[in-house]
Order: C-alpha cells, then structure tokens, then sequence
C-alpha cells in the first residue's frame, strides 16, 4: 500500500513554516524530540521511543563456524525488519529500498566503527566463535528511523549478556545463566546516528525530522559519531551540494547531541541493573501481577482537587435555568375510558375518499 502524498497546500504550509524557523511540534531548529529508553525482561531486548517513532531492538547470539579469512573474530549481523504495522507504506516479507539503506547504514555505524571487540567473542580459533545478530523492528515510523535505530541497537549490545563458556579438549560446553552469571560484551565506544535534513537546496537546516519534514526534505545528511568526537561514519543522500562549513557546523551540532544521549543511554543502563539487583520486575512481566500493562502506560496528570464543592456550587449557580418539560402523551388506550375515548378520523393514504375511523 501507498502512503498517501502530501498536498501542494501541506507542502508549502511545511516550507513555510521551516522558513520562519518554525516546527509542527513546537520544536526548534536544533532540537531533539524526547528520547525514553525501556527493557525487556531478557538481556538484549530494548525499547527506544523518538517522539511517536518507536523501535524494538533484540539482541541474540549462538555459536558458528567463523569466516576463513578472519578465523579469529566473531560474526556480527544487523537485521531491520519495516513492518506494515509501523507505516502502511511498508511491505511485510519483502525489502525495500529504505531497509536496505538502513541495513548498510548501521552496518556501517556500528561495524566498521570497531566498536565492538569481535576478537573476544573467540572460542576455539578457527573452529568456534559467537555470532552477534540484531534484529530490530519498527513498531511506529513517525521520521528518522536511522537515529531511533542507532540508539536501540547500540543500548541492547551494552544491555545484552552472552552465556559463559568452557572447553576441555574440542569440546565446548555452554553454561546456563543459572551455572554462570552471563558475560557482557566487550564494547569500546557507542557511535550513536544524527540526522540532519536540508531545505531549499541547503539553505535550512533542520535536526531529527519528523515524518512530515522527510517528504518535503532535498537533502539528508547522517553523521554516526561517539561522545570522544570520533566520526565513525558520514552519509550524505538527496542529491544537493555541500559546502565544507554546513558539515563543519552540523558535526558541531552532533557532538553535543551524541554527548547528551550517551549520557542517557549510561542512567537508562545503571537504572536496570539497579532495578535487577534488587529483583523488581521488568518489561512485560511487571503487568501480570497487575492484570494490565502498565510497560507502556501514560505519563500521569496530576489534577487540582482542592474546593470541588464550592466550585461545583459556583457552577450550578451562574448556569442558565433549564427549560421547562412537559409531560408525555399517554399512547397506552387501555388506560383510556370508554367515555373518554375519542373518534379521530383520518384519510386513507391510497383510495381517495376513503376515511378511516380509530
């Protein structure tokens, strides 16, 4: 299914707006919409909500042969599933081009960015060796999926614990989490994704698009970058122009937000491993003591209830009277008298002429 386009009256009412530095969403131009991170009840399962757009990432491992030309390192594999359930435009059991795009992007992002030590996930050189694989799913597309994708994945490998391993000879025996407490991963940084779009041929600039924005947009620019300022990877799509200070300035900008959501990625982690020490419930298993879901409950609204009565009384008061009701029409003629029933005469709708008495 299509997704539906925007009209030329939306399109110019978006530019318009960008053009008076002004945003849906009440945002400015450099602003972030709000980020909350969840788990689940298992290592490696991650909730990232950007604003309405809201991805799972899941984070499982088994053990593979490795690849002959690196006999040494670990596998590592990225999966983006774009279900209809996150936009009608998206098609189940078939990739387009937006998931390959995301795919190579995170792959990029997080791979080739050396951010995870491959060499520890080694078991037998050459014969045995974790493989790592992400799948990520996206349950609400509301814009920038790459941004709520990078944060997801790069919080579920820093949440998710491998089992521990022995080997005595060839052979290799896998602990359960109940025998050996699960080994976290070795990761050296976390590169986290920052979207900049253009309008206008690059005379605006706008940070994290909304879904809105992306249509109307002439230009995405992606830089993936960690809290030490390293760029671990840079993307420029759309097809406009550049100038070096426009890439200068929104490497600048970058710094500042990955710093910032490193920093909330680090409390959402201490948090769960807090709450789990201390043997709370979390994700889902929270809700069934409950008999609800309360995972994805509403923020609360507190509510003045102080002087109800007296208000109530003011209301009552200062409103208008209402109108005066008059009794129904008794239609029941059992109830009627013989001596006060009366003869009523009506035309027959059909023959001319015809009267009917009741």
């Amino acid at each position: 299914m299509k997704d539906t386009p925007l009209s030329n009256c939306e399109r110019d009412f978006l530019l318009r707006a960008i053009e008076e530095k002004k945003r849906l969403d009440g945002r400015q131009t450099y602003d972030y919409r709000r980020i909350k991170i969840t788990f689940g009840t298992d290592y490696g399962c991650c909730f990232v909500d950007l604003g309405k757009t809201r991805v799972m990432a899941q984070v499982s491992c088994e053990l593979v042969a490795p690849k002959e030309n690196r006999p040494n390192e670990g596998i590592m594999f990225f999966n983006i599933e774009l279900s209809p359930m996150a936009s009608p435009a998206f098609e189940q059991g078939r990739q387009s081009e937006l998931s390959v795009k995301l795919n190579r992007q995170l792959e990029r992002c997080l791979r080739n960015s050396k951010c995870i030590d491959t060499e520890s996930l080694c078991v037998v050189s050459g014969k045995t060796v974790w493989q790592i694989r992400v799948d990520i799913h996206m349950l609400n597309n509301d814009g920038n999926l790459m941004d709520a994708s990078s944060i997801a994945a790069i919080t579920a490998l820093c949440h998710f614990r491998r089992p521990d391993v022995g080997i005595q000879g060839e052979e290799v025996t896998v602990y359960s989490p109940e025998e050996r407490d699960p080994i976290p991963l070795s990761i050296y940084h976390m590169p986290i994704s920052v979207s900049f779009s253009f309008f206008q041929q690059g005379t605006y600039l706008l940070v994290d698009p909304c879904e809105r924005e992306e249509r109307v947009m002439d230009g995405l620019l992606m830089i993936a970058m960690n809290k030490h300022r390293e760029i671990c990877s840079i993307q420029s799509s759309g097809g406009i122009m550049l100038l070096k200070e426009q890439v200068m300035r929104c490497s600048k900008i970058a710094s500042v937000k990955v710093s910032e959501i490193t920093e909330l990625i680090s409390k959402a982690l201490l948090n769960d491993k807090a709450a789990r020490k201390a043997g709370g419930r979390c994700g889902f298993a929270e809700s069934m003591p409950q008999e609800r879901i309360t995972a994805l409950k509403t923020e609360e609204t507190p509510m003045e209830m102080k002087d109800v009565t007296e208000r109530a009384n003011d209301i009552i008061q200062k409103a208008e009277a209402p109108p005066p009701a008059y009794p129904k029409l008794n239609d029941d003629r059992e109830n009627i008298s013989d001596s006060e029933e009366e003869e009523v005469v009506i035309l027959h709708p059909e023959i001319p002429g015809k009267v009917c008495t009741l």
